[in-house]
């Protein structure tokens, strides 16, 4: 016979979602500068209170903030807010504070030079070791975005699977990771994903074609340029429009 009794299963389900609410709007009142860097945050009971939770959550809020890189305990202090300097900047929290801030354009452009020079390299690599069976997933995908041209919505999504094909080819898993990182945040935005026309997804089918041409002819230095031209002018094509 089961003697356990029934709430200390829902605690435990509980606990994590309500936890990881409180982390994310610290992390975002920090990044957004509402606790600015060298301040401390509210004391323990304070916080308690502003969000309606026990101690045991702050706590394990503090601890998330910490492991974060985003804060540090000091005796006689408190939990001080540390330099920017000091941030996991590869969090995905971290990530989405940034993308969503008043300097999220900055961070927008930076993704796009890290991804011009990793994926420009990667696509140097996926050219010289294209294996045959990669190389006949590419042009099965390169052929379905033909297809979807007049389909924006649509194209988006297997945008992200050409891309990826490309950089699985290169077999940089480092590199791949990274950038699946960063950009997973940066979509959310919609100052990163824009709203594409049928006009801007017919350049950018034009963009996709040279680098597929440039891996199937096996040129390194060719894949390498077309790919950077593509991420870079797609980017300046997005940035240009109004943003909400």
């Amino acid at each position: 016979m089961n003697t356990e009794p029934p709430v200390a299963p829902q605690r435990l389900r509980r606990r994590p979602r309500l936890s990881t609410a409180v982390v994310e709007d610290l992390v975002n009142s920090i990044v957004m500068g509402t606790y600015p860097i060298g301040t401390a945050l509210p004391p323990e009971n304070i916080l308690c209170d502003i969000y309606d939770v026990s101690r045991t959550v702050v706590r394990e809020a503090t601890t998330a903030l910490t492991e974060k890189g985003l804060v540090v305990s000091q005796q006689g202090r408190g939990t001080i807010v540390r330099d920017s300097r000091a941030w996991n900047m590869l969090d995905p929290m971290i990530l989405s504070a940034l993308f969503q801030g008043e300097d999220g354009l900055r961070y927008l452009d930076n993704l796009s030079e890290v991804r011009s020079l990793l994926e420009s390299a990667m696509a140097a690599k996926a050219a010289a070791n294209a294996a045959p069976e990669s190389l006949t997933e590419l042009t099965a995908q390169i052929e379905k975005l033909e297809e979807l041209v007049s389909m924006p919505s649509a194209y988006v999504h297997e945008d992200l699977k050409f891309h990826d094909i490309i950089m699985r080819m290169s077999g940089d898993r480092l590199s791949k990771a990274i950038i699946d990182g960063i950009q997973s945040e940066a979509l959310r935005t919609h100052g990163y994903s824009g709203k594409l026309s049928v006009a801007h997804v017919r350049a950018t089918q034009e963009a996709h074609r040279k680098v597929y041409e440039a891996i199937a002819a096996g040129d390194p230095d060719g894949a390498a340029r077309a790919m950077r031209e593509h991420i870079s002018g797609s980017w300046e094509k997005r940035r240009a429009q109004p943003r909400g």
